[in-house]
C-alpha cells in the first residue's frame, strides 16, 4: 500500500474462485461462463428491481456524492420514479406516508449528513410500525479499515456513526461494502422490514451500484415471504379462555387499536365485531382503520377527550377486548383512562392476554379473532345501552355575517367535502382532536402520526401519501406552527402535479403546546402563508392559494378548490384566533401537563 498522505490504495482484483481446488496439474476445473446482461446485472439495477418487485414505484431522495450513481441506476428502473425532495427529514416523512398507503415505502439519502438528517423520520416510523427502507450511499468500499478521515463524517476515522444512530431505529442494518454477498444483504433487509414492519438501514459504497455480478441476474428468483403461523395448540387454548371469559360478561365491548395494520387483522377485527354484536371502538391512533359505518360502531375511545357517548360505554363495560392498543401517556390522556386489567383481554400481533393472567404467545392476531368469532354468543347489551343514552351532535353557532371564522365551523365545512375519493392526513396538535370528530366515509383514508408525535411530520407525509395514492384527493389539516418546520416540500408537491389541498390553520402559534404549558416560546413569527407558497410555486406547476377570514370567504374557496381548480394544489390559509382551540385539547392538555409535572417519587 502507498503509505502517503491522501494516497488512493492501488486496487487488485480479488480471486472470483471461490472455494476452489489448488491446480497442480492432476485436477482441471472448466467452469462454464455465466452468462447475463451486465447493464442489467449491477447492485443498483437489481437493488431497483427489488424496490419495485415489493410494491415501491416512488422513491423520496435527496442526491449526495456519495448516492450519485446509486440514483443512476434507481432511475433506470422502468418501475421506478425518483421524488427528489427539499430536504432529507421531509424525504423521510414521505416515505412514511407512502408506507401508509402502500404498506412500504422507500429513501435514499447520503452518508452521515444524509444519514443523520433523515434519522428523526425514520424513528417516527418505527415508532408507528411502518416498513421504510432507508437507503445510504456510503464510503468507496476501499476506504474502509483504512484509518482515512472522510467528508462528510465527524472527522474521525471511523464510518460506524451513522450506523451505530441507526441500530436503534431500525430492525435490520445491512452495510454493503463488497458484491459477494450484497445480494444476499439487501434482500435480508427488505424481506426483514416487511416481516418485522418496521424500517432498516441499506448503506452501499458509491463505489458498487454500477458494478455488474453474476447474483444480480435479470430474472432473480422470486421475492417471497414465509407466512407467520399461529401455534395451534396455543391458539385454541387462547380462543377457549377468552371465549369463557368473554360469554358470562354482561356488557363486552371491543376496541380497535393502532396494531391492528401491523398485525393485518383489520378484516378479522370487524368480523369478530360482526358476530359478536358487540359495541365497537376505535384508538385515536386507529382511526380510519376500522369502518365507521358498521352498525355497532359508537366512536373513539379516548378517555376523557372521547367522542360523545363512547367512553361511558366501554369504561361501564364489564369486559373489554382491545385489538392491538398502545397505552402511552398521550393515548391514555396522562394516565386517566377509567379501565381495569381484570376486565380486558389484550390482543397484541402475536400474544394475547387474558385479565391478569394467563396469556398466550405465538398466537397471531388475525387468527384469534376470527377464531374467537366462531366461539362467542352474540350480545347487543353494550350498543343497546348506547342507543339509548346517545343525542345527536349539535351544530357550531350559525356565523353573523364577516364573522370571524371559527375552528369548529372550518371542520363543519371540511367533513361535507369528505369521500371514498378522499384521505385526510391530521397534522400533531389541535387536528389531532379536530380530525377526530370527523365521520369518515367508506374509503376515506386517515392518517396521523399519535405515538412519535413529531411537528412537522404532515408536510413530508402528505407529499408521499399522494404520490402513493394518486386516485384520492388528500385534505390536510396542518398548524401554521408545524408548517414553518418542514414547509419546503410544497415544492416537491408541485413538481409531482399533487392535486392536494392544504388547510393551514393559521392561530399564530404552538396551541397544543400553549395547553400543556405556556410561554413565550409558544408565539411564533407570523409568515404571509399564501405569500410563501407563491414564491414556491413561481409559475411552475398547478397552484392556487387563497386566504380565508370568514365563513362566506371559505365557503366561496371550497367551491373553488373542488370545482375550477381541482387539479391543482390548493392552499387555504385560514386565520383564527389565538385561543381558538377545541374543548378536547384543553381537556387533554391540562391532563397531560399534570402528568408531566408530577414531583419525583421519594427516595
Amino acid at each position: 500500500m502507498d503509505t502517503r498522505i491522501g494516497a488512493l490504495d492501488t486496487c487488485k482484483p480479488l480471486s472470483n474462485d471461490v472455494g476452489s481446488l489448488p491446480t497442480n496439474g492432476a485436477v482441471t476445473i472448466h467452469q462454464s461462463p455465466i452468462s447475463f446482461n451486465s447493464a442489467d446485472s449491477t447492485l443498483g439495477r437489481h437493488l431497483a428491481r427489488r424496490l419495485v418487485q415489493v410494491g415501491v414505484n416512488d422513491v423520496f431522495s435527496v442526491p449526495g456524492d456519495f448516492n450519485l450513481t446509486l440514483l443512476d441506476h434507481l432511475l433506470a428502473e422502468p418501475g421506478l420514479n425518483l421524488v427528489g425532495c427539499c430536504n432529507e427529514l421531509n424525504a423521510g416523512y414521505a416515505a412514511d406516508g407512502y408506507a401508509r398507503c402502500r404498506g412500504v415505502g422507500a429513501c435514499v439519502v447520503t452518508f452521515t449528513v444524509g444519514g443523520l438528517s433523515i434519522l428523526n423520520a425514520i424513528a417516527g416510523a418505527y415508532s408507528e410500525n411502518l416498513p421504510v427502507i432507508c437507503i445510504v450511499g456510503g464510503p468507496n468500499s476501499n476506504d474502509y479499515g483504512t484509518n482515512r478521515i472522510l467528508h462528510h463524517t465527524i472527522g474521525l476515522p471511523d464510518f460506524s456513526q451513522e450506523l451505530r444512530c441507526f441500530q436503534t431505529v431500525t430492525c435490520y442494518q445491512a452495510v454493503v461494502n463488497n458484491l459477494e454477498d450484497a445480494h444476499e444483504a439487501i434482500d435480508t433487509a427488505i424481506s426483514t422490514a416487511l416481516k418485522e414492519s418496521k424500517p432498516v438501514y441499506i448503506s452501499i459504497s458509491c463505489n458498487l451500484p454500477a458494478i455488474p455480478h453474476p447474483t444480480f441476474s435479470r430474472e432473480p428468483v422470486p421475492f417471497s415471504l414465509s407466512p407467520k403461523l399461529s401455534n395451534q395448540k396455543g391458539l385454541e387454548a387462547a380462543v377457549e379462555a377468552a371465549a369463557e371469559f368473554l360469554n358470562k360478561a354482561v356488557k363486552p365491548v371491543m376496541v380497535g387499536g393502532p396494531k391492528l395494520r401491523v398485525a393485518k387483522a383489520c378484516e378479522a377485527f370487524v368480523e369478530l365485531a360482526d358476530a359478536s354484536g358487540y359495541a365497537l371502538a376505535v384508538m385515536p391512533s386507529a382511526k380510519g382503520l376500522v369502518p365507521e359505518q358498521h352498525s355497532h360502531f359508537i366512536g373513539t375511545y379516548w378517555g376523557a377527550v372521547s367522542t360523545a357517548f363512547c367512553a361511558e360505554i366501554v369504561e361501564s363495560a364489564d369486559a373489554y377486548i382491545f385489538a392491538g392498543p398502545i397505552f402511552n401517556d398521550y393515548s391514555s390522556v396522562g394516565y386517566s383512562l377509567l379501565l381495569k386489567k381484570e376486565k380486558a383481554i389484550i390482543v397484541q400481533p402475536d400474544r394475547v392476554t387474558i385479565a391478569n393472567g394467563p396469556a398466550f404467545g405465538c398466537v397471531l392476531m388475525k387468527d384469534f379473532l376470527r377464531e374467537l368469532a366462531k366461539k362467542l354468543k352474540r350480545n347487543t347489551t353494550a350498543y343497546e345501552n348506547y342507543e339509548r343514552i346517545y343525542v345527536p351532535e349539535g351544530h357550531p353557532l350559525k356565523c353573523q355575517p364577516m364573522e370571524a371564522l371559527r375552528v369548529n365551523v372550518l371542520f363543519q365545512h371540511i367533513q361535507n367535502m369528505m369521500s371514498g375519493d378522499t384521505a385526510v392526513i391530521a397534522e400533531t396538535g389541535d387536528s389531532w382532536f379536530n380530525c377526530q370528530k370527523l365521520k369518515l366515509p367508506a374509503g376515506c383514508g386517515y392518517e396521523f402520526q399519535m405515538q412519535y408525535g413529531s411537528i412537522g411530520w404532515s408536510v413530508g407525509a402528505t407529499l408521499g401519501y399522494a404520490q402513493a395514492a394518486q386516485q384520492k384527493r388528500v385534505i390536510a389539516c396542518i398548524g401554521d406552527g408545524s408548517f414553518q418546520v418542514t414547509a419546503q416540500d410544497v415544492s416537491t408537491m408541485l413538481r409531482c402535479g399533487q392535486r392536494t389541498i392544504i388547510f393551514l390553520i393559521n392561530n399564530g402559534g404552538y396551541t397544543i403546546e400553549v395547553e400543556i404549558h405556556d410561554g413565550p416560546y409558544n408565539v411564533i413569527k407570523n409568515w404571509n402563508y399564501t405569500g410563501l407558497v407563491d414564491a414556491i410555486h413561481n409559475g411552475e406547476g398547478k397552484c392556487w392559494t387563497t386566504k380565508v377570514r370568514c365563513e362566506e370567504e371559505l365557503i366561496e374557496a371550497i367551491e373553488t378548490a373542488t370545482g375550477a381548480k381541482k387539479d391543482c394544489l390548493c392552499f387555504i390559509e385560514v386565520i383564527v384566533h389565538k385561543d381558538d382551540t377545541s374543548k378536547e385539547l384543553l381537556e387533554w392538555g391540562s391532563r397531560v401537563s399534570a402528568a408531566n409535572s408530577r414531583p419525583p417519587n421519594p427516595q
